[in-house]
């Protein structure tokens, strides 16, 4: 049977009908079309797809399973090596991983891997009858910073091999940023809220609204009998550019933004919280932050929705998927446009005053590209007098975010880089005995899944360490 030259296409709702709700975009396979696309697999040999996956899931094992309609197995070799695989189905970047070393990729499109990993997933949740069952404990204690990515899968490996974990959140809802920083079109709750109750089956202990380095210190953690303490705490401190008016109201960062209608509901229909619900939005950046506050936006009730960004669209370092989808929607993209001021009224001469300035606008200037800089891009250069004004009222942020320096600053011999992030060693240990790290906190904002691969990596550091193997 010939091979079909392209991966069959991802149903999605129509741009008209999804740019005003917050139901997930893309609908997923069905049976018949999942089977089709795992029939477009070489089953090579020499795995090279594998290789491009940071946690190492066995991608031929689990197709070939699924060219069987053996749905289930394929999900249970899956669930070996990924704690999230629903989750990594649906925001997991294949097309520069797993599918770009795919050997049918290098004639024809690629196997849809993350696709064919979402369905297994999702049928896996919508199937299944049986718990997780926690093995027998090992004796030994791991204490667990953040319920992220990086923190639910180092969990997850180490409470299937008896650990007894404790995962501490600061928040009030387990799944850090695949909650607060991923909108519901995307990534639904729910689907996280199932990953998480996996692992509790799994006998993972999970304390939210507790702050280490206030609540608890990683010192107190150890004085409580926890043997290793893993920091999996993210990059959670914005950053912005610095220039006049971003104090202004209708200024966010792109977490607060996001955090707003993730974690306190703005995206309802009557929000318990202040959140635009209307006018016109710019957002700086052009990452997938940038992507889901624009897009969050639009269904947040803005008239417009621009994307300022100061490269060309080759440069848009957003997922290609995200950028189409968004463009769509409709988002206007400005490119090659860089923010000089973010314009505004006062009510009120005193810079006290609550109440004293208000976004009307942001002045930009036209960019080109001239020579590479270090990042290996050309650089953007600004064009003399091309500045202009958008008509704005909100303005979002989203160009990166640093690591937070509160557990830094509160664990003695922690050493750090001058980006914040925690110094480690190839095993995920960092400079103080018995507490190892990984993800953003460590290499600043990155992918999710190389987040997962981190907490493998320290994971099985902690085992060898603890265990005496």
């Amino acid at each position: 049977m010939p091979i079909d030259p392209k991966k069959h296409e991802m149903p999605t709702q129509a741009p008209a009908e999804r740019a005003h709700n917050f139901r997930e975009v893309a609908l997923g396979y069905d049976e018949e079309v999942a089977v089709a696309e795992a029939n477009r697999c070489l089953g090579c040999k020499n795995s090279p797809c594998v290789t491009g996956c940071p946690v190492n899931i066995a991608i031929p094992d689990f197709i070939a399973r699924m060219k069987e309609r053996d749905f289930e197995g394929a999900y249970q070799i899956i669930a070996k090596s990924s704690s999230l695989p629903a989750v990594c189905g649906r925001v997991c970047p294949q097309e520069t991983q797993c599918e770009c070393q795919c050997t049918l990729g290098k004639t024809f499109e690629p196997v849809g891997i993350g696709r064919l990993e979402r369905f297994a997933a999702d049928w896996h949740n919508a199937h299944a009858e049986e718990r997780a069952t926690p093995p027998a404990p090992n004796g030994h204690r791991v204490a667990v910073v953040g319920s992220g990515p990086s923190g639910l899968t180092c969990a997850g490996d180490l409470a299937k091999k008896g650990y007894r974990v404790t995962v501490y959140e600061a928040l009030h809802t387990a799944g850090g940023v695949l909650v607060y920083g991923i909108p519901e079109f995307r990534l639904p709750k729910s689907i996280v809220a199932r990953e998480v109750e996996t692992l509790r089956e799994l006998g993972v202990d999970i304390e939210t609204n507790v702050i280490i380095g206030k609540t608890l210190t990683v010192d107190e953690l150890f004085d409580m009998g926890f043997e290793a303490v893993f920091i999996g705490s993210g990059a959670g401190l914005p950053n912005f550019m610095n220039i006049p008016g971003e104090a202004y109201k209708g200024v966010y960062s792109a977490n607060e933004f996001l955090t707003r209608s993730n974690l306190m509901k703005a995206y309802l229909d009557d929000p318990k919280t202040p959140i635009m619900k209307g006018g016109r939005v710019a957002v700086v950046g052009g990452g997938n932050v940038a992507m889901d506050a624009a897009r969050t936006a639009l269904r947040l009730g803005a008239e417009h929705v621009y994307i300022v960004y100061r490269r060309s669209l080759e440069e848009l370092p957003a997922r290609r998927e995200e950028v189409e989808h968004a463009e769509e929607e409709g988002i206007d993209f400005r490119l090659l446009t860089n923010p000089t001021e973010i314009l505004g009224y006062r009510n009120s001469e005193d810079p006290r005053d609550p109440k004293n300035g208000f976004v009307t606008g942001m002045t930009c200037i036209r960019m080109e590209l001239g020579e590479p800089d270090a990042s290996g891009r050309r650089r953007p250069v600004e064009i003399p007098g091309s500045e202009f004004t958008l008509d704005v009222d909100t303005v979002v942020m989203a160009i990166g975010t640093s690591p937070n320096p509160l557990i830094k600053n509160t664990t003695a011999g922690l050493e750090v880089n001058r980006r914040g992030g925690i110094i480690v060693n190839e095993d995920g240990l960092t400079s103080r005995a018995g507490v190892y790290a990984g993800g953003d906190a460590v290499t600043g904002a990155a992918t999710v899944i190389s987040a997962m691969g981190a907490g493998k990596v320290a994971a099985r550091a902690i085992d060898e360490a603890l265990s005496g193997k």
